[in-house]
């Protein structure tokens, strides 16, 4: 499995917020470049950027520290936030980002991302399908950075898009994201039991290596954790052990 660290940028600083909302914002650092490059010495190959201002504008407004992080990391980047046009795609993966990840567009313009897919390849798309459970405990999709519920399962939108041939999705159960209380593991469980070739990114309430640990054993692909990385509550070692034990 792979492990995915993540830096949250807003108004040119690396944060973190509480299941998404603005008002509780933590700042780590001014300067997300060194947070990037600290990174970049773990024992990982990949790093997940999000645009906090792009995802709540639709303009990015962070564009020369993502190209920084980009050129000066060394990692495979993968950039949400604010890529809601081809155009958006096409300049980031010249400017040396590999994937993109898109949320609400994703949703909302099924047929324009599926078309994305085909044209740049599914590597270099990643859905980034975000989740609330009904109180019948089914996953339903959200959007516009968590502050707009849809009708729309987890399972409608999956099996729409595999059949446009979607590789890479990244799944958030917005109850767990940055409240350090632990994945939702059956969620995870359950979509890996439905679409067991997909290359899923566990995404939310990471709290230290033995969430890690589990969620391998539940043969997740990959696992973003960003607060716990930043907290020191995983450390360096733990994820050079984590990698040279997978």
């Amino acid at each position: 499995m792979r492990i995915i660290p993540a830096i949250d940028l807003k108004e040119g600083k690396c944060v973190r917020l509480l299941k998404g909302d603005f008002a509780t914002s933590t700042e780590y650092s001014s300067d997300p470049a060194e947070v990037g490059r600290r990174f970049s010495a773990m024992a990982v190959r990949d790093l997940h950027l999000i645009d906090l201002d792009g995802a709540r504008t639709g303009s990015q407004h962070n564009q020369s520290i993502v190209r920084d992080i980009a050129a000066q990391s060394g990692l495979e980047v993968q950039l949400g936030g604010g890529i809601r046009e081809r155009g958006n795609i096409a300049s980031w993966l010249d400017a040396g980002v590999t994937r993109c990840v898109v949320g609400s567009i994703a949703i909302n313009e099924p047929d324009v991302v599926k078309n994305w897919i085909l044209q740049f390849g599914a590597d270099a798309i990643v859905l980034a399908l975000d989740i609330k459970l009904s109180e019948s405990g089914v996953p339903l999709l959200t959007t516009h950075g968590w502050t707009r519920d849809t009708d729309i399962t987890l399972w409608e939108c999956l099996d729409n898009y595999r059949s446009a041939g979607a590789q890479h999705v990244l799944c958030t159960d917005v109850a767990c994201d940055g409240a350090m209380t632990g994945p939702n593991f059956e969620l995870y469980a359950d979509i890996l039991a439905r679409y067991p070739d997909l290359q899923l990114q566990a995404s939310g309430g990471v709290r230290n290596a033995a969430d890690l640990q589990r969620l391998r054993s539940l043969n997740v692909p990959a696992a973003i954790t960003g607060r716990a990385l930043l907290d020191g509550k995983i450390s360096d070692a733990e994820v050079a052990s984590f990698r040279q034990s997978a």
